[in-house]
């Protein structure tokens, strides 16, 4: 399987702006420039784009390994927080809230370290990964 992804960039950069879009069209030309990336601009960023795609991610690889546990999910919510530091992303934080029938404490944890380690989001980036859980 393979997906996509495109960038348009017209001008300089503190001057200029761009556009994103998605295969899906979900993201069709969304707006991005250097104020939403370094300041508080109108539009996305990739940080924002990555952290979308991580929490995304790894809330489905949780849901899997849980199912595979044989629990019945009600909710997993996670937000994820990129954290960009003299240009590198040096940590992605996954903040989890979940309601799942009959699943003990220990358990869930361990599914959720199981997910932080394997979703393909977080084999995929380099940088320090930490996730806080909690069973609602």
């Amino acid at each position: 399987m393979k997906r996509n992804g495109t960038a348009v960039w017209k001008g300089s950069l503190k001057e200029g702006n761009g556009v994103v879009s998605t295969q899906s069209k979900v993201l069709d030309n969304a707006q991005y420039s250097f104020k939403s990336r370094f300041e508080e601009g109108i539009g996305t960023n990739p940080e924002e784009l990555i952290a979308a795609a991580h929490a995304g991610c790894f809330t489905m690889q949780l849901s899997a390994y849980i199912g595979e546990e044989g629990f019945e999910i009600e909710s997993i919510e996670t937000k994820c927080d990129i954290d960009l530091v003299d240009g590198t992303i040096v940590t992605s934080h996954l903040t989890v809230s979940a309601k799942v029938s009959g699943i003990s404490a220990d358990v869930f944890q361990q599914q959720v370290t199981k997910a932080e380690k394997n979703c393909p989001v977080s084999k995929l980036l380099n940088a320090a990964i930490s996730t806080t859980a909690t069973l609602v």
